[in-house]
């Protein structure tokens, strides 16, 4: 009977195991076919199509203050009062000829209609104590740039690329015009160069009737320019120095001066610096975006602010950006200036557009963007 008994444990044990292998086997197989059932990963979306939450807006009530320039440097030999900052005037060019009489000069409507091209403005953070202007202009009142600052924005620097350029533009009287251009874009992360050229082609040759240049270095305020130049078809070259070593900035075409604040940028590399800071952080555009910026013979304080994420159309698709704008400050600048950021393509800049006073409309879309190798 003991040998018996001792079997049948020895049956019941292996059939146990035998049992419990089993029922692995099955748990395994069940658990396989479940894996096996579940769908594929889906791919990214589109470069062009990656969405950001927006961030929280930050409202400003206060407006972006009138800046007032220096006196000159040098003393002439009889002194004279510092000139007042005085309202900007249109563009020169403001009324481009009808269709009808372009044959006459072809390129008059084209120089205007890359007169906007790569034109962003800005402006400083909460304004100091606002103080009458210089003598002789009593209506503008705004703060003394001596008395303004600026932010230090967060950056992180896009890197080189170049792109290539649609213009278009739409007068007051609704006459279209339209140019081709390039942009480019080379940093090494300490110092930078930026060219803008616009113009027409015609037959066998082309005809530049925009070009800006913009170098300098890289600080941890972001872009930092040291000169700046601009020249026009049938117009002498201009430049913008920005000393740093004096802390101001001059102009070969006006005797004006302005300390130079933190972040200050000029029309060619405002775009980029934009773009660093949405690339730092983007609830920066949360708030005002205050920056100063060098023209070829002026200095301003513009504001930018977010409007919100739009998609727009262009010849390398559709493509999702964050919209910012510097809308018209009365009795100071006329015009509207917006900018196109895209998120998915570095941040860069793929769209600008100005509008004036009078209704004229220039837009500038990228069609086509190179990396650097």
């Amino acid at each position: 009977m003991t040998l018996v008994a001792s079997l049948s444990r020895r049956r019941r044990v292996f059939a146990l195991c035998a049992a419990t292998v089993a029922l692995h086997f099955v748990t395994i197989d069940w658990l396989g076919s479940r894996l096996g059932a579940q769908p594929a990963i889906s791919q990214k979306p589109s470069v062009a199509t990656v969405r950001l939450p927006l961030p929280e807006k930050k409202g400003s009530n206060t407006p972006p203050p009138d800046i007032a320039p220096e006196a000159p440097a040098a003393v002439p030999p009889h002194p004279r009062k510092a000139r007042p900052l005085p309202l900007p005037q249109p563009d020169a060019a403001a009324a481009l000829p009808p269709a009808s009489s372009a044959v006459a000069d072809p390129l008059a409507g084209i120089e205007q209609a890359v007169a906007a091209l790569p034109t962003p403005e800005i402006a400083p953070e909460p304004a100091p104590p606002v103080v009458q202007a210089e003598a002789g202009n009593k209506e503008q009142q705004g703060t003394s740039l001596e008395q303004a600052s600026t932010r230090r924005y967060k950056v992180n620097i896009p890197p080189s690329a170049e792109f290539d350029l649609e213009l278009t533009r739409t007068d007051a009287k609704g006459a279209n015009w339209s140019a081709s251009g390039k942009m480019v874009w080379q940093t090494d992360g300490s110092t930078y160069k930026v060219s803008v050229e616009a113009g027409l082609s015609m037959l066998v040759t082309r005809v530049n009737v925009l070009e800006l240049n913009s170098e300098g270095e890289i600080d941890d305020a972001g872009i930092a320019p040291n000169k700046f130049t601009e020249k026009r078809r049938g117009r002498s070259l201009t430049a913008t120095h920005f000393q740093r070593g004096e802390g101001r900035i001059t102009f070969s075409a006006s005797e004006r001066s302005y300390p130079l604040l933190t972040g200050a940028q000029d029309r060619a590399t405002i775009p980029f610096q934009l773009a660093a800071i949405g690339r730092a952080n983007v609830n920066q555009f949360g708030g005002d975006i205050d920056i100063l910026v060098g023209d070829n013979r002026d200095a301003a304080i513009y504001r930018f602010q977010l409007v919100g994420e739009e998609e727009i159309d262009t010849k390398m698709g559709r493509i999702v950006t964050w919209h910012l704008a510097r809308p018209p400050k009365p009795g100071s600048y006329s015009a509207r200036l917006d900018i196109w950021l895209a998120p998915s393509l570095q941040w860069f800049p793929v769209q600008i557009r100005n509008t004036e006073a009078n209704g004229a409309l220039t837009t500038q879309t990228v069609s086509k963007i190179s990396m650097a190798k």
